[in-house]
């Protein structure tokens, strides 16, 4: 029988995923970073990772303030655009995160619910014990993630969007496994559909996920100003581990 491919396989590689996901600015991204990077305290000349890093926007920014950023991701498309931006200090390369890091690394990035694409929990801990495997002594690893309960409470079943001529119409749903958003795309006289799939995890879960792969969890926030993390009221649930 034919293994079903993995969705983020397929999604990520397309421009209909970057059309629709275009509100995530440069702008946005170099104001989390700056955040991150004050209260880190990360100095000049340190060794990132960005993974993934899709086109590279947080990488980008990451190099210009003066440190050694590694850029990685599944995506061959936004790895072939992210590399024309490459320097000595900045190299971008296709990895999955299932797979072992070379290198050691101050900081470790992983944004924008890029965490609990794959089917079983036991490859979140995989994960996670490749970043451990890849933190320089006193290394900070950063999960951005979503936070489910505000997710679950805001959830909108149906949506409709136009963008620069592409219509899509996005069915979201929450199974006590997965959140799943089903997107059909129209492009004038052709239609897909894609697929995303993440796991409806909690901050239970991930402490869960970090005590099994030796991190431990430092500092919780909310937003992207780096607030604290409310269960109720934050967008986002934003975890530093070391």
């Amino acid at each position: 029988m034919k293994q079903k491919k993995e969705w983020f396989l397929n999604w990520f590689d397309t421009t209909y995923y970057h059309l629709l996901y275009d509100y995530r600015n440069d702008e946005e991204a170099e104001f989390f970073m700056d955040n991150l990077i004050e209260f880190l305290k990360i100095e000049k000349g340190a060794k990132l990772l960005d993974l993934p890093c899709g086109k590279g926007r947080h990488s980008l920014y990451l190099n210009s303030k003066g440190f050694n950023v590694v850029g990685a991701d599944l995506s061959q498309n936004s790895i072939a655009h992210a590399k024309h931006f490459e320097n000595q200090n900045l190299r971008f390369s296709i990895h999955d995160m299932r797979d072992p890091l070379n290198g050691k690394y101050s900081g470790i990035f992983n944004l924008f619910t890029s965490f609990g694409y794959f089917e079983q929990e036991e490859t979140n801990i995989k994960v996670l014990k490749n970043f451990k495997a890849a933190l320089s002594d006193k290394g900070h690893l950063i999960i951005d993630f979503l936070n489910l309960n505000k997710v679950r409470s805001e959830l909108i079943p149906m949506q409709h969007i136009a963008k620069k001529g592409v219509d899509y119409t996005i069915r979201k749903r929450i199974t006590d496994q997965f959140i799943i958003k089903d997107i059909e795309v129209k492009d004038q006289e052709r239609t897909f559909f894609f697929q995303e799939k993440v796991q409806a995890i909690d901050l239970t879960k991930l402490q869960g996920y970090a005590s099994e792969a030796g991190l431990r969890i430092t500092d919780l926030f909310g937003d992207y100003a780096l607030n604290p993390y409310s269960e109720k009221d934050s967008d986002r649930l934003i975890l530093a581990l070391s």
